[in-house]
């Protein structure tokens, strides 16, 4: 890009995929390319026309007296000459190893023997000097530096330009581009497969170019600096012929990162670490025009060398060895040409000397599995979100209403991408009620049958079902209709696959080093080393990057007992315990902090919560009171304990009661959601309907009742989808739910009373804006275990009363008194046994009164009926009488206090131990 003051070369039709120039790259169909993806490490079918791939296939290297290819222009003046220019290095040339001899098979299955030993640390670049002298606003190349400000260098040696070529150098851009030498300039490019090559400067002048080295390295020598220089470069078309090119220089451009971004890499505190590190698309205005292309960031701190490769160079890595920016660990090269839609990888020269190929751990796009190439990309949607946004910022979830439809993206609706399921879903979980979706892992990850919890890159949406911009229309489209978005996320474990994070730089990088703390037997995979600052940084950075870039109200932490506890799953001899002799991972446990700190603090109104199945204290205690942080918690205890209730028969219930009571000990010790999760209906563990004793119709209102009776528990509410309508098989990921069931009449009543729920929950303060504060809930009866009955109040901040009675016997009660904390009218809301919904129609005319006659420690109650296997819902509406003596109604606070301290307790008051009969159950 760029055209210089004189006329530039004519620029002919693209040539023959020899060259690795990035102007002109000929893009292959999916598939047809070295390097787009596959099992590990990448192997991929080649360009049409051959068997593999030059990537998959070792090639002779010529001998030293093989003649050149009969189609290949020899390089100029490759033999010795008495007029040799200094700096120009000689015998280096003939004979070598050039063009498609150097292949990526080299790179992957070789091992460089002959390394020097590795520095303690790496050297700084050498363009530390220039970035200094750099005049404000000025291009950011290394000839927008005055020629007096430029430090004079020196001449390269052999082992300098061998260092360049075979991908081992900490810095090429000192060997490569324009450097001020003691007399004059040099410009040195490298330029695999060219047969000729010259240096147009600023002002036209074309200087020519020797080839001075294997590997296609050219070096012009220039009176004066060359300014907004470009390179001429003419290539063998494959047919006999020659094509020219007029290209700017990699290697002529400063680092993309700045010290300020540097150091904070080396704190582990850069919180937006993907603004510099990964692809970035960039543009600079120039004398000669202006230059896009694509700037490339790793950090591999271990690494001896690093190339990029990718369609702009035909995979063949060897035109662009990358800079290492010193104690950063970080490597990184500017591409001018390469552009949005390009698929590349790194090739990673390890400590062990082993070249790995590897995918950007900060990709922002990649290839469909299973290939798994990373892909250049650039946002360009529009967000329409704000009034969505202003009001998540409001935050206070835990007093706000939360209705959670869990959803794999995969299987909701097979065949949907994301600008379909914005449609579809969208509009679904809309008209269901739901005020949030949440989504399983969305990160890209290459086994589909892991759900998603297997992931490979945790910044690049899977695309699977679009691009990224196709996500943030999706999140973009819930927003509007009033839907938050949740999404799940891994930073428990990853997965082993070589290309990928494990091993990154030939040793353990992000996994941690001893493998009784770095892999997780129970799933195969490596566990991050939460103690490496830049890991944790990766880590936090990632969680801020989904909430900031993709507008996520929530992430939801998987697996997070296993990060606790340095034990998880292993038997004695299998772990390490802690600095103080215990089993706790204070490095994980400072890093969920941390973690949490920073979301909360960056991204107003964002949740994050914690799937955390063991006793863990203060799980969503703030950190600073020395808790993990988490907005909420998976209450999985209630989930395993009321469950295993409904599944008895109902004759059988009356024994395990405690089972229903035991989470209202907990119900206020943490923020809690409660979770009817994908974890609850595979694996041979059935649907949610097929845990439901009895017959079909049983097993309906047994489902019924569990749902409104879920929805009436303290906590928030998380369902998987296909439950919302009582699918009958268990799920799979690989087929979609069975939605003929709503052609039943039985599953649509089952779909009509989740939207009845969800509109009366999100209109009923009663139900949320107290869920985590003992004060609003009460029990009414918690010991009628005979008559399988649970009665309870909700309170609401505002006054507002609900009472729920769930009743999970198999028959009606009828006339049954429950105490009330008001008089007067007691409507009913919900009553799962309604006919629309499937049910046998017992119910109370639409609500009853309450009278002054004193019963479960209350001042009023009511006779009710209680249909069978259902649950129903009262709302007070008043006008509240007064009481026949000068006594006021009893203070829901004090009335709990009394229960609580045992006062409340005797006959009549509902609390003392029931009979059990079971005699009239069926």
């Amino acid at each position: 890009p760029g055209t210089p003051s004189a006329p530039s070369a004519p620029q002919p039709e693209p040539p023959s995929p020899d060259p690795a120039e990035p102007n002109t790259p000929q893009v292959p169909a999916d598939g047809q390319h070295a390097g787009t993806g596959g099992s590990s490490p990448a192997e991929t079918a080649s360009n049409p026309g051959d068997e593999l791939a030059p990537d998959t296939v070792p090639v002779d290297v010529p001998s030293e007296d093989a003649a050149p290819a009969a189609d290949t222009a020899p390089a100029e003046d490759t033999s010795p000459a008495a007029d040799t220019a200094p700096g120009e290095v000689s015998g280096e040339v003939s004979g070598a190893a050039t063009g498609a001899a150097v292949t990526t098979a080299d790179l992957v299955t070789s091992e460089v023997t002959d390394l020097p030993p590795a520095p303690e640390q790496a050297p700084e670049p050498a363009a530390t000097e220039l970035v200094e002298a750099l005049p404000e606003g000025e291009t950011p190349v290394s000839t927008s530096v005055p020629a007096e400000a430029t430090p004079a260098g020196q001449e390269v040696d052999h082992e300098a330009l061998a260092a360049v070529v075979d991908g081992w150098s900490f810095d090429p851009h000192g060997v490569l581009g324009a450097h001020r030498l003691p007399e004059g300039w040099a410009v040195r490019t490298l330029r695999p497969d060219a047969v000729a090559v010259a240096v147009v400067d600023q002002d036209g002048t074309r200087y020519e170019a020797r080839q001075v080295f294997r590997g296609g390295v050219y070096e012009a020598r220039l009176p004066q600096q060359p300014g907004d220089y470009r390179i001429e470069v003419v290539y063998p078309d494959g047919a006999g012929g020659t094509d020219t090119y007029l290209v700017d220089d990699p290697y002529r451009w400063l680092p993309t990162l700045g010290q300020l971004d540097q150091h904070l890499l080396r704190e582990g505190r850069h919180e937006k670490l993907w603004t510099v590190l990964g692809a970035h698309v960039r543009g600079y205005d120039t004398p000669g025009g202006r230059v896009d292309g694509v700037s490339f960031a790793v950090w591999a701190p271990n690494a001896r060398g690093v190339k990029v490769t990718g369609d702009f160079d035909y995979w063949e890595a060897r035109a662009y060895p990358m800079r290492s920016l010193g104690s950063s660990g970080v490597w990184e090269i500017f591409v001018p040409g390469a552009q949005v839609g390009t698929r590349y990888r790194f090739h990673v020269l390890g400590a062990d000397g082993q070249w790995r190929v590897k995918s950007d751990p900060l990709a922002f796009a990649t290839e469909v599995p299973p290939s798994n190439a990373s892909v250049v990309t650039a946002s360009t949607h529009e967000w329409g979100d704000d009034e969505w946004l202003a009001g998540r910022a409001q935050g206070s979830w835990h007093e706000r209403p939360m209705s959670v439809y869990e959803v794999h993206a995969g299987s909701w609706r097979q065949g949907l991408s994301y600008r379909e399921m914005a449609d579809e879903l969208v509009a679904y979980v809309k008209d269901a009620g739901f005020t949030h979706l949440e989504f399983m892992p969305l990160a890209e990850h290459p086994f589909g049958g892991s759900w998603g919890y297997q992931v490979t890159s945790y910044y690049a949406p899977t695309s699977r079902f679009g691009s990224p911009d196709d996500l943030r229309y999706l999140i973009d489209t819930a927003h509007q209709a009033g839907i938050g978005v949740i999404v799940d996320w891994v930073p428990a474990h990853f997965p082993k696959d070589e290309w990928a994070l494990a091993r990154f730089d030939g040793t353990p990088l992000y996994e941690h080093p001893d493998p009784r703390r770095g892999e997780q037997p129970d799933w195969g995979t490596y566990v991050f080393d939460f103690g490496r600052p830049e890991v944790r940084n990766f880590l936090v950075a990632n969680a801020l990057f989904w909430a900031q870039e993709f507008h996520v109200d929530g992430i939801r932490v998987d697996a997070v007992a296993s990060m606790l506890y340095l034990d998880y799953s292993r038997n004695d001899g299998e772990w390490t315990p802690n600095q103080y002799g215990g089993r706790e991972n204070l490095e994980a446990v400072a890093f969920l902090q941390e973690m949490n700190a920073t979301l909360y603090r960056e991204v107003p109104g964002v949740v994050s919560i914690a799937e955390e199945s063991t006793a863990w204290p203060g799980v969503t205690r703030p950190t600073y009171l020395g808790g993990l942080g988490f907005g909420f918690k998976w209450n999985m205890g209630w989930m395993h304990d009321s469950l295993g209730y409904m599944a008895k028969q109902p004759v059988y219930r009356s024994f395990h009661h405690s089972q229903l009571t035991f989470s209202l000990v907990y119900a206020f010790s943490e923020n809690y959601v409660l979770p009817i999760s994908h974890d609850e209906v595979v694996y041979g563990k059935g649907s949610l309907i097929r845990k439901m004793p009895g017959d079909r119709w049983q097993q309906l209102a047994n489902l019924r009742a569990y749902l409104a009776y879920m929805w009436a528990h303290p906590g928030k509410q998380l369902l998987f989808m296909g439950s919302e309508f009582g699918q009958l098989s268990e799920w799979a990921e690989s087929r979609s739910l069975d939605w003929w069931h709503l052609d039943d009449p039985a599953h649509r009543g089952v779909l009509d009373l989740v939207r009845d729920l969800n509109t009366v929950y999100k209109d009923t303060e009663a139900l949320w804006s107290q869920d985590v504060d003992p004060a609003g809930f009460q029990w009414i009866d918690a010991n009628d275990a005979g008559g399988n009955t649970l009665t309870f109040l909700r309170y609401g901040k505002g006054g507002q009363v609900l009472a729920c009675v769930a009743n999970f016997s198999g028959q009606p009660h009828v006339d049954y008194r429950i105490g009330l904390p008001r008089g007067g009218r007691w409507r009913e809301l919900v009553n799962t046994d309604f006919q629309g919904y499937g049910g046998s129609g017992v119910g109370n005319l639409g609500g009853v009164d309450a009278v002054a006659e004193s019963w479960h420690g209350q001042p009023w109650s009511a006779t009710l009926t209680a249909p069978p296997l259902a649950t129903v819902w009262f709302v007070h509406e008043g006008p509240e009488p007064e009481l026949p003596d000068d006594g006021e109604p009893s203070d829901p606070a004090h009335t709990a206090a009394a229960e609580a301290s045992g006062l409340a307790e005797g006959p009549g008051s509902g609390l003392q131990p029931a009979e059990v009969d079971t005699s009239t159950e069926h």
